[in-house]
């Protein structure tokens, strides 16, 4: 019998023994087709679902790799129902192909008659298709080829989309040459992306995803569409750009709620594509207003629900995804594969962090036992009110200053979620404070001073989630959150892996307030964490002031 890493179970799930010393060969396979569920010191668990499949298969992987994969290094006999399983689905796509005929016109084909006869007849697809000139074709409506593929793959099976895309309006763009270079996992990142033609790129916080986003242009060479999640963030791609690529100020264009310039590559964020006026999207324009041959989505797994319903209208420009997780709160991770692609690219943290690339850190759980008249407070709450009195107690404060003292001459990040206990903290520690009201000057100016060690401690609301560079920053202190969101868990501890100057490693902190709604929500968050490999240790308020 082998001795392999792997145990494969009868549900889909396998086993990794971490230790085995074919571990890492059998991971790197694995990862292809396997989405890593819980990551624990010694036994991590992956879970073959039908997505993650369907996104091997699309990147080029057939149903005979991924279960000579599973033989390999299996320590038992695959189960028979799972290697029936896993080649049933593979099977599946690829089965339906979306091309353009001789005449140009979107055609649904399949070798499969009986396959293309049952997706025909389902009544959300019956309305898409216009014409069956041959027993092989359906003609597809010209608007609908994203919201094709959402419906096929909603029911389960997947289209290759093989119609190709517009090259767009020519625009030359290199990349700068001196002082640094394309890593390698970000080349491998880029070369995927550009033999697919469209999809999702996975690296994490700190990994550099906006060179990915600059080395795709410089491959594409055309105008380029750049969605943000925020003003900060367009700001922080262009001073990227002008910096890695030959591209000059005069090129790049911000089209935000301040802006609304148009070049041969604009920068805009999400809530100017989504804000309406009068009931209708208001700046849709801009989805046409050049010829763009490209379209780069950063954060993907944020992007706000209408975008999804406009790019099911770009389905004819090439399209690159970049983000950390695929994991959605809103459980829309399909439609991220129908309408952006498949995924593409996924280096797992830890990977680059052993390789130097990023920083490592260690993740902690601070328990706080809230005062008598608190809990009282808490107990007599209604359910709507308790996570808010359970996240910003004030018993946190005297914690977070502990902390603080445990960590001097280093650059400390308080993040939370509710305004008055931001301000609270604020007034307590003395410390400047970004939130959604801090102009965007001066929230920059504030993050210079951060970033060049003119000030060691800030206070930041969920702005501070998304594409904001602090390379510096060692210590993240979490005394509040969204509910339960990995997504959000993945954000915060991102903004310590940049590699550091000092040296530090980073220290993630989250305050619990015990008993409470705060813990439970807090579980669900460190999911993401444990995904990732980091594990967490969890400590009592009083051995933080010892």
């Amino acid at each position: 019998m082998a001795d392999g890493p792997l145990i494969v179970q009868s549900d889909r799930t396998v086993l990794l023994e971490v230790a085995h010393p074919d571990a890492e060969s059998a991971r790197h396979e694995l990862a292809i087709f396997a989405e890593l569920e819980r990551a624990p010191e010694h036994i991590h668990t992956y879970r073959i679902t039908r997505l993650g499949l369907w996104n091997a298969r699309a990147a080029g992987h057939d149903a005979d790799d991924m279960l000579n994969t599973l033989d390999r290094w299996s320590r038992f006999p695959v189960p028979p129902s799972v290697s029936v399983d896993i080649r049933e689905t593979v099977n599946r796509y690829g089965r339906l192909v979306i091309e353009r005929n001789e005449e140009g016109e979107l055609v649904l084909r399949s070798s499969d008659p009986a396959v293309l006869t049952q997706v025909a007849g389902n009544k959300r697809i019956q309305p898409l298709l216009i014409g069956h000139p041959s027993p092989d074709t359906y003609l597809v409506d010209a608007w609908a080829r994203g919201q094709v593929k959402q419906e096929l793959l909603k029911i389960g099976w997947p289209a290759e989309d093989l119609a190709g895309y517009t090259p767009g309006t020519p625009h030359e763009i290199e990349l700068a040459e001196g002082g640094w270079a394309v890593r390698p996992y970000q080349r491998e990142a880029v070369d995927a992306f550009s033999e697919g033609g469209s999809g999702v790129v996975v690296l994490p916080c700190g990994a550099g995803k906006t060179i990915v986003g600059a080395a795709a242009m410089a491959d594409t060479k055309t105008t380029t569409l750049i969605l943000v999640t925020n003003t900060v963030s367009a700001r922080q791609w262009r001073d990227e750009l002008l910096k890695r690529t030959s591209l000059t100020a005069e090129e790049i264009g911000e089209y935000s709620g301040q802006s609304k310039e148009i070049k041969p590559v604009t920068i805009a964020t999400y809530q100017i594509l989504t804000a309406k006026r009068k009931g209708e999207y208001a700046h849709l324009a801009l989805l046409d207003a050049l010829d763009w041959g490209l379209i780069v989505y950063d954060e993907v797994h944020l992007l706000p629900a209408p975008v999804f319903k406009l790019t099911a209208d770009l389905q004819a420009r090439r399209r690159i995804g970049l983000t950390a997780t695929l994991v959605r709160e809103d459980g829309r991770e399909g439609d991220v594969f129908s309408l952006i692609g498949p995924k593409r690219f996924d280096a797992p943290w830890k990977q680059i962090e052993a390789q130097g690339f990023i920083s490592p850190a260690v993740c902690y759980e601070v328990r706080i036992d809230l005062p008598p008249d608190d809990r009282l407070e808490y107990a007599a709450a209604t359910d709507d009110e308790r996570y808010r009195l359970a996240a910003s107690a004030p018993a946190k404060i005297s914690v977070v200053r502990d902390l603080i003292d445990k960590h001097p001459g280093e650059r400390i990040l308080v993040i939370g979620q509710y305004l008055d206990q931001l301000q609270t903290l604020s007034d307590a520690l003395g410390a400047p404070q970004i939130t959604g009201a801090t102009p965007v000057d001066e929230r920059e100016e504030l993050y210079r001073q951060f970033r060049e060690g003119e000030i060691s401690l800030l206070i930041v609301s969920k702005v501070a989630n998304f594409s904001i560079d602090l390379p510096e920053a060692s210590v993240a202190i979490q005394v509040s959150g969204t509910f339960g969101s990995r997504q959000e868990e993945a954000q915060r501890l991102g903004r310590l892996l940049r590699p550091k100057e000092s040296g530090h490693t980073a220290s993630f902190y989250t305050l619990i307030a015990r008993d409470t709604v705060d813990q439970d929500y807090a579980q669900n968050r460190q999911r993401f964490l444990a995904e990732q490999g980091y594990s967490y240790t969890i400590m009592d308020a009083d051995e933080v002031a010892a």
